[in-house]
């Protein structure tokens, strides 16, 4: 067997096997949410372009294998001149990858059509029996079950019900729908449909098991945090104590919903002392070096 297969055969085991376990029960994850998308976002990205070079790493003699981890480890990709000297070989080898990274690239843009629909199916019922709020810049929806959410992407709104309205305090109102204005900004449904995607083609894998619940759970409390910028702690958990019953399309984000529990502890528990930040990049790093004895394996043999 190729030896130079190894590099990514480890980095596809840490990142698909190893860091979700790690990520899972990690503090600092919910410390700083931003952070723990950022590296489940990392691992999804190392894990694709790592099974895209097994068979590459396959089909490609020693010696050109060799460079392709070089490449790799470099960030240096290959000159335009040189990939139209590719051999047939190569191009073989390019287009296996190309196949392996077609398999969650399909699904989740097969999940982001999905959902699209959902919510303009949706969008039109809302034009015909909601109404437009202009002081409160949200789609007001007669329902006496107090519910908030946001219909992203080029369907984008808020919508409140009045039950809502009649339950909520002005301040916890405005608490709510930062929370969902947050989710609409940062364009959270294309993390969603990732993880979706991650979920639907890689079943049985912890990277996507685990990341298909977990990376949802991080973008509310990603909004959470947008949203204590411009409000209280009080005024958000109660807003989301209030709104834990309430009902909400599938595709889309809801104030309350079945996470709004641990995100209350969250928001009025004590503040932990340290540096989330610091600790989640450490624990990364020493994740990382599990793959180093590949590495040198293989340039040492190379």
């Amino acid at each position: 067997m190729n030896h130079h297969v190894l590099p990514p055969l480890g980095l596809a085991l840490v990142t698909g096997l190893m860091l979700p376990w790690m990520l899972v029960r990690a503090v600092w994850a919910q410390q700083a949410p931003r952070l723990g998308l950022a590296v489940w976002i990392l691992c999804g990205a190392l894990f694709a372009a790592s099974t895209a070079m097994l068979p590459a790493q396959l089909v490609l003699p020693a010696h050109t294998s060799h460079r392709l981890v070089d490449m790799a480890l470099t960030l240096d990709p290959p000159s335009p001149r040189r990939l139209v000297d590719a051999t047939s070989r190569e191009a073989l080898a390019a287009l296996a990858a190309l196949a392996v990274l077609a398999v969650p690239g399909t699904g989740f843009v097969r999940e982001l059509v999905r959902a699209r629909r959902a919510r303009t199916r949706h969008a039109e019922l809302l034009r015909l029996v909601g109404r437009y709020d202009r002081r409160l810049g949200v789609t007001v929806l007669e329902d006496p079950r107090p519910a908030v959410y946001c219909l992203p992407g080029r369907s984008r709104r808020v919508v409140v019900s009045t039950g809502a309205l009649k339950m909520l305090t002005e301040r916890e109102l405005a608490a709510a729908l930062a929370h969902e204005r947050a989710h609409i900004g940062g364009r959270h449904h294309l993390l969603v449909a990732a993880a979706g995607a991650y979920a639907s083609v890689f079943r049985r894998l912890p990277l996507a098991r685990i990341g298909g619940r977990t990376v949802p759970l991080l973008l509310e409390m990603a909004a959470d945090d947008r949203a204590l910028r411009g409000c209280s702690s009080d005024a958000l958990a109660t807003a989301l104590y209030a709104l834990a019953t309430g009902q909400a399309p599938h595709d889309a984000f809801a104030a309350g919903g079945p996470s709004a529990a641990v995100r209350m502890r969250r928001i009025l528990g004590p503040r932990r002392t340290g540096r989330p930040v610091l600790r989640g990049l450490f624990a990364v790093a020493a994740s990382a070096l599990a793959i180093l004895p590949l590495v040198a394996l293989c340039c040492w043999t190379g």
